[in-house]
């Protein structure tokens, strides 16, 4: 960084050996020029998605908008750890902010993962719908537990990619569905709708899949691309289980660090960002399903009947999730929404 005129002459006078502090015509001390706020910001996301190229763009318009006294550096690629990881060193302000996914945010606040109900929430005019709902409420949680909510991000949808067809449950019950032990709510609900569960690491689905471990997962679309999980669970049953979300948050320490008068647009600047995710992660769910179909992902097309037996069978063992992680209140709130939605309301 370049030094301030002030730290410059300052210099000068030293050099010249003069033995008193610099003042101005009226004899006052020149103010000291502002010190740089660094905020760390975790991602687990990889920078070579629209999500990490949003969030450097985010980092350039905040240099921009404070002339340089606020600077975000962007730790992606999960290079700060997980989400547990994440969490404890922002308690601790070695991180100031972090994009942190439903999961992790549920620790912060429990209950929130009753956005993940599976089937709950159908598509992404319903999601739109539930969050201007719930936001409020959701970040005054998320507040009173010391962390300020700046964006929320849409990351997509969880849809079953299978060896065999998958139309109905039943379909799914006789093939071993992967499961991710880090995603326990969604996990248990998949368990008490009777499917043969199987955890596995993540990072070794497609040896899994090669192996006969398993013969089936739930993911999202972007990386059973990315992953190439369609190579051997050729068939994608189009349906949406659940949606992905993520926020960023910081500790209340750092937010409350930033100066008054930039956050205005700082805050205009993240609500860009968070709409830009709205209409690029769409687009790019749109671009990899059809990439995947070209070399030879099969997708099943469910009809309103076969969708509806999945509605059902998750109905029937909601009830038994109230309380955790299901927030009851919540949970009836969005339901209430979104039946009026559906009825045309």
């Amino acid at each position: 960084m370049k030094k301030s005129w002030y730290s410059v002459l300052m210099c000068l006078v030293c050099l010249c050996g003069a033995g008193s502090v610099f003042a101005g015509p009226q004899g006052e001390s020149a103010p000291a020029a502002p010190q740089t706020i660094t905020i760390k910001m975790a991602s687990l996301v990889p920078e070579n998605t629209p999500w990490g190229a949003a969030f450097n763009r985010m980092a350039a318009d905040w240099k921009r908008i404070t002339n340089g006294e606020v600077e975000l550096v962007v730790y992606h690629n999960g290079i700060a750890g997980n989400e547990a990881d994440v969490l404890r060193k922002l308690k601790m302000n070695q991180l100031q902010a972090a994009v942190l996914s439903t999961l992790g945010l549920n620790t912060i606040t429990p209950g929130i993962m009753t956005l993940s109900v599976p089937f709950l929430v159908r598509d992404n005019t319903e999601l739109d719908l539930v969050l201007n709902d719930l936001k409020p409420e959701l970040e005054n949680q998320i507040s009173a537990q010391g962390f300020y909510t700046l964006a929320w991000s849409k990351v997509g949808w969880v849809k079953f990619f299978s060896k065999a067809p998958v139309f109905v449950p039943d379909d799914l019950k006789r093939q071993k569905l992967g499961t991710d032990e880090n995603e326990p709510a969604l996990m248990d609900a998949l368990k008490a709708m009777g499917f043969q569960l199987v955890p596995v690491n993540m990072n070794q689905v497609l040896i899994n899949l090669n192996g006969g471990m398993i013969d089936a997962v739930y993911q999202s679309p972007v990386i059973a691309g990315g992953l190439q999980l369609f190579g051997v669970a050729k068939n994608m049953a189009n349906i949406n289980v659940a949606p992905f979300m993520g926020a960023v948050v910081f500790n209340g320490a750092a937010w409350r660090s930033i100066p008054e008068k930039y956050k205005p647009e700082l805050i205009r600047s993240a609500r860009e960002m968070e709409q830009s995710f709205d209409t690029s992660i769409q687009a790019l769910e749109d671009e990899v399903i059809d990439t995947m179909h070209r070399y030879g992902l099969v997708i099943n097309e469910l009809t309103p009947a076969q969708k509806q037996l999945w509605y059902d069978t998750s109905n029937q063992i909601v009830p038994s999730f109230m309380g955790t992680p299901v927030n009851q209140a919540m949970f009836r709130r969005m339901e209430t929404l979104l039946k009026a939605h559906r009825a045309g309301r």
